[in-house]
């Protein structure tokens, strides 16, 4: 027997049919994938930490509200268990008025957050560059940045004929202090040596703000915009309390004033649900634009 027909013609150990390399090229990439989007080990640790501390919470909030808890201050007596919330929540969910809520409460915050991110990111990275601008500008914003969004509506009803635009403007002005202080900060942070090194390097004015500035306030930007979109949500509940036909806050309201205790808790976590939702987004839109500022951490 010769030698040529003892081993492969390639020179190595024939791959198995198990081994990935034996698979066809799509099962491959599959298998490469399905690598790439696995969980690291270490991470378990951190996901079932968050995961147990909200079973935790439900816990808690389930034996208070069986047992009737009254600790003088807060009670419990008229709080619903966990089970009858998460009743009306499915009763809800199999309701066609869930959608004209969430539709209406989504439009509203995303047209004032959209308008307050572009107004608020043109108007710090303009303030935190130019003095003169800042003097103009800040004494009046920092007036008006403490008002509470509670107190813009009876004046919103009455600079605006229409309703659904003085709730966006609440959202809008929730949104706009949160997303032009960061911009400020992020614009104001960045080091002189960079912008004293692209000069330099002979860059003007154009390629510094954008190719210098704006990078290296980006992440404070982003942080800006996640808690832009949080204080939106805040607000935008508020307003539908008050003005609104439709959204997930006057939902919230109206089944207080039926007495309708499970639907006010439906309400609250649609509410936190999606106003965490929104500002994870905002966080992981930021980091995929920022894939510098990833390998600096």
């Amino acid at each position: 027997m010769s030698f040529s027909s003892s081993f492969p013609a390639g020179g190595g150990e024939q791959p198995s049919a198990s081994s990935p390399l034996s698979r066809p090229a799509s099962l491959q990439r599959r298998w490469q994938w399905s690598l790439a989007l696995a969980i690291p080990p270490q991470q378990w640790w951190h996901y079932g930490l968050r995961v147990a501390s909200v079973v935790g919470c439900v816990l808690l909030w389930q034996w208070a509200s069986s047992t009737h808890l009254n600790l003088g201050l807060i009670t419990f007596q008229n709080v619903p268990a966990p089970k009858e919330v998460a009743q009306a929540g499915w009763a809800l969910l199999q309701s066609p008025k869930l959608v004209s809520h969430l539709s209406a409460s989504l439009y509203r915050v995303f047209s004032g957050f959209i308008v307050a991110a572009l107004a608020g990111i043109v108007l710090g990275m303009l303030i935190g560059r130019l003095s003169w601008l800042a003097d103009v500008l800040l004494p009046p914003l920092e007036l008006l940045r403490p008002i509470p969004a509670v107190a813009w509506i009876p004046l919103a009803i009455l600079m605006f004929p229409s309703s659904e635009i003085s709730m966006i403007y609440i959202t809008f002005i929730g949104a706009l202090f949160p997303i032009l202080l960061n911009t400020i900060h992020g614009v104001e942070g960045v080091d002189a040596r960079l912008i004293a090194s692209a000069r330099s390097l002979g860059s003007g004015r154009r390629a510094i703000f954008t190719e210098v500035i704006l990078p290296a306030a980006a992440p404070s930007i982003v942080t800006g915009l996640s808690i832009g979109m949080g204080t939106a949500w805040f607000c935008l509940v508020t307003a539908e309390m008050i003005a609104g036909q439709f959204g997930i806050g006057y939902y919230t309201w109206a089944s207080y004033t039926i007495q309708n205790y499970a639907d006010i808790i439906v309400g609250m976590l649609f509410i936190g649900i999606m106003g965490m939702g929104s500002s994870a987004l905002i966080k992981k839109l930021g980091n995929l634009l920022m894939p510098w500022y990833l390998l600096q951490r």
